[in-house]
């Protein structure tokens, strides 16, 4: 017998059953595959364990079973919009004052303005995203736990090293578990010890960033993970310590206290990990636009990022991921073969307040601000519709370093991939917890961190520093990368005390409620499962 993570459309009963492995699935809510054969041989070989815990990373960049589209992993929504990069990414940056998405696809219009309700599909794709990696995440945990390694026969070495993937895959469950309380704030929860057919339990976030807390301070103490920066792409101590700094770093916004249960700040935590990653061996990439280009996986870029979704254009097919960020952003005067594609699909602009960043005299040679793209373009968004309105952003293209065009011949799908954490957002977030009382900073003071992170790019060094600059140069160095809301939240500037175009449904902008700091739970998923009646987020 096997647990099962119930969820709305069938697709945590799937729970390890899609794994590019022989399966049989089926579409009933309140069944489970019958995949307990398969189980059985799949995970007595430690060769076949490694490709389904590769199939743990990569249902971050794709979005079905066979690419590019055409059997999909969720439902409810097109298979393109449904990955779980392309999800978070708008969820993260449409909604702020860097991007905007101007199609009028279903009710995604909606997530531009911030006026989503509980039936919005791209929200739900979101959630349902994050619920069907943590799914994946506990069968493949269940599978590999000692007690069914020695069952198996898998002994010694080998044994060690299916421990250490193990362990992975229970660092990107905390992830995913972790953007759930970013985005969702509560929400159904359960681990590889769920009790067979049982509906998830509703947590609060409170109760959420305890678990997730607590399973990745377990996960160092035990030591089963990889060293930092011992193999590219892979859930290491580097990144365990960059996911605890973010987790303190926003503990306040996550409704916990300013101190832990010992009366440790937790800035001060915050402090202490981001210690240990700028310790770790990263180096800043000589070039900042190398970063985001189609071989940064092998220059020196990949000495700057920690966790990067691992692209590539002859085995990652799918419209989602970098394929919907290179090309999204293509069109009008920027050309498909500048980005190293076949076509562009004119859909992601910036609004004017991300290129207002870079207007200072202490920014006039900021190379970053030229990866925006303003021939032909309005400035202004005026208009959420139409694509010769905001200015045009180049910061993700299918391109080597060298100029040379991707693996893909015919120019579809991109091998760029995608840094969700990185050196420099590290320096940042220490910087800002100094100033925000966080003590024990041994990596240098705060104004050095944030000026070798402006140094790359050829801006003037900053004399002084206050919390607003941090915000301010975190946008000027991460823009577009996923970042911007939770930054938003965190300074009290997201659904108030700041504006952007369209923000509320209207042109200038306006203040909306306090409760748009988290989205809904589905109400799809609130029908599926008992235990989250009554439990739905404020506002909704």
């Amino acid at each position: 017998m096997y647990n099962k993570f119930t969820r709305t459309l069938g697709m945590l009963a799937l729970a390890g059953g899609l794994l590019s492995l022989p399966t049989s699935c089926v579409n009933d809510l309140d069944q489970i595959p019958d995949y307990s054969a398969n189980a059985e041989v799949v995970y007595r070989d430690p060769a076949k364990i490694q490709q389904v815990l590769a199939r743990l990373y990569a249902t971050f960049a794709v979005s079905g079973q066979t690419g590019p589209a055409g059997n999909p992993d969720i439902q409810g929504i097109d298979e393109g919009f449904s990955n779980y990069l392309r999800q978070y990414w708008q969820l993260q940056e449409i909604t702020t004052d860097e991007a905007v998405l101007g199609w009028n696809d279903g009710n995604l219009p909606n997530v531009n303005t911030l006026q989503w309700n509980a039936d919005n599909e791209f929200v739900r794709a979101t959630y349902d995203r994050i619920y069907y990696e943590i799914a994946l995440c506990n069968e493949f945990i269940r599978q590999t736990s000692d007690a069914r390694l020695s069952e198996r026969g898998i002994t010694g070495d080998q044994a060690s090293t299916v421990r250490t993937y193990r362990a992975e895959a229970r660092l990107l469950r905390a992830l995913c578990y972790w953007h759930a309380i970013d985005l969702f704030g509560g929400g159904p929860f359960a681990t590889e010890e769920a009790a067979i057919g049982t509906n998830p339990v509703y947590k609060n976030r409170t109760e959420l960033f305890s678990y997730v807390e607590s399973e990745l301070k377990a996960l160092e103490s035990e030591g089963n993970l990889l060293a930092p920066r011992a193999s590219y792409a892979r859930a290491d101590q580097g990144v365990l310590w960059t996911l605890l700094t973010k987790l303190y770093l926003n503990a306040e916004v996550y409704n916990k206290k300013d101190t832990d249960a010992n009366g440790a700040k937790y800035v001060t935590s915050a402090v202490t990990y981001a210690n240990k990653v700028l310790k770790a061996g990263y180096a800043l990439s000589p070039s900042y636009t190398n970063l985001f280009l189609a071989d940064n996986d092998k220059t020196a870029a990949r000495d700057e990022i920690i966790f990067p979704i691992a692209f590539d254009g002859t085995r990652t097919k799918g419209f989602g991921g970098m394929t919907f960020l290179v090309h999204a952003a293509v069109g009008r005067a920027v050309s498909p073969a500048s980005a190293g594609i076949n076509g562009g699909w004119a859909g992601t602009r910036a609004k004017q307040n991300l290129p207002a960043l870079f207007t200072s005299t202490a920014n006039t040679n900021d190379s970053r601000k030229d990866l925006f793209f303003t021939r032909a373009q309005n400035p202004n968004v005026d208009t959420l519709a139409v694509f010769s309105s905001g200015t045009l952003v180049t910061k993700f293209r299918n391109v080597t370093s060298t100029g040379v065009a991707g693996s893909d011949t015919e120019g579809n799908f991109p091998d760029t991939d995608f840094p969700m954490f990185r050196l420099a957002d590290v320096k940042l977030m220490y910087a800002e917890a100094l100033l925000r009382g966080g003590t024990g900073g041994t990596e240098g003071t705060a104004l050095e961190q944030i000026n070798a992170v402006r140094a790359r790019s050829g801006a003037a060094p900053l004399s002084t520093l206050a919390l607003t600059d941090i915000l301010d140069e975190r946008g000027r160095e991460l823009f577009w990368e996923g970042h911007r809301r939770t930054d938003l939240i965190r300074f009290g500037r997201y659904t108030a005390n700041y504006n952007w175009p369209f923000k509320g449904g209207i042109r200038a902008g306006r203040d909306v409620e306090a409760t748009r700091t988290i989205f809904p739970i589905p109400t799809t998923d609130i029908v599926a499962n008992p235990n989250l009646v009554g439990h739905q987020n404020p506002g909704y």
